[in-house]
């Protein structure tokens, strides 16, 4: 399909990329109740999924994927949560392992191409026998996730009628460089410091997976890459991760309706990330850059973002 015409249009302040992700990350709250609901996982770990209904009784759900250290709580996933279970669908906000306030059972966690996990999800849902239209939401690094699931297979379940992925880094290597730079230190040096506080409980808890010294070699977010993401997950090295779990090279193949919306003005994201000609040559594949929005900052009025509303019109209305 053709690269869509964005509407976005923020108050002059938000225009500000800086602002308007350190505002939606730091500052934006939301009200939500759910209910925490724990599934088994293939290989005996665990994942704990947040969920919030419609009113009433309804046969759509929406799944939620947060980013690098979200988790089911943050307000970029509980307000789509919201505005879907007003407008009549169920919601799950889903915690990868180890984000949900719990340390999770193996020396293994998440990371930008679990599929298999986003699969076991599925299969809890379908045991249900309660929805017959299902949409995939992911955010960042989810966004990545399920852009990956959507085209690494020629079998995707029925069910699943819709995704919309926003802020993808959809080129992990690329994406990593642009966190390096020094514009990115504060938010490079933010996501580090959570993801080395819970990896030195997995180094004394598996010392003969990870040794201190090696803990001790992390400084950036690509050491951490080389020295756990691609150990713990299976990869040769963080490059490998990064080649195999990207979702750029499997974007052709999406046959699923998917929106893809990624601003301009996103700090996090290289050149690669922006895929205007696989938009252009997969039917199924919707791309929208919105000059503004920063990342994960598409800031609108009361509370509801620009690409919470571009979901629900997308889902129920395209």
């Amino acid at each position: 399909m053709p690269v869509l015409h964005s509407t976005y249009s923020p108050s002059f302040v938000f225009r500000n990329g800086f602002v308007s992700t350190v505002y939606s990350g730091l500052i934006r709250s939301v009200k939500l109740e759910q209910e925490r609901k724990r599934i088994e996982l293939r290989d005996g770990d665990f994942l704990d999924l947040d969920w919030s209904y419609a009113s009433a009784k309804s046969d759509k759900l929406i799944l939620c994927f947060h980013g690098l250290e979200g988790n089911g709580q943050r307000p970029y996933l509980t307000a789509t949560a919201k505005l879907f279970n007003e407008n009549h669908a169920d919601a799950i906000c889903v915690n990868f392992r180890g984000c949900s306030g719990e340390d999770n059972l193996k020396f293994r966690s998440y990371h930008s191409g679990a599929t298999e996990d986003l699969e076991d999800v599925l299969e809890h849902v379908f045991s249900l026998n309660i929805y017959s239209e299902i949409y995939l939401y992911g955010i960042s690094l989810g966004a990545n996730l399920i852009l990956k699931y959507l085209g690494e297979r020629n079998d995707v379940p029925e069910q699943i009628k819709a995704a919309v992925a926003v802020s993808v880094p959809a080129d992990l290597n690329g994406s990593c460089k642009e966190l390096l730079k020094p514009k990115n230190r504060p938010y490079a040096n933010r996501f580090l410091n959570h993801l080395k506080k819970k990896l030195l409980n997995k180094a004394i808890k598996y010392p003969n997976d990870l040794s201190f010294e090696e803990f001790c070699t992390i400084n950036t977010l690509r050491d951490f890459d080389e020295v756990y993401t691609a150990k713990a997950h299976g990869f040769r090295d963080a490059s490998d991760y990064y080649e195999k779990s990207s979702c750029l090279q499997f974007l052709p193949n999406i046959k699923t309706k998917t929106l893809i919306i990624n601003a301009l003005n996103d700090s996090f994201l290289s050149p690669e990330c922006y895929p205007v000609k696989e938009a252009k040559q997969n039917p199924n594949l919707f791309l929208e850059m919105p000059k503004n929005g920063g990342h994960v900052g598409f800031i609108d009025k009361r509370n509801v973002y620009y690409n919470e509303k571009r979901a629900l019109e997308f889902v129920f209305n395209s």
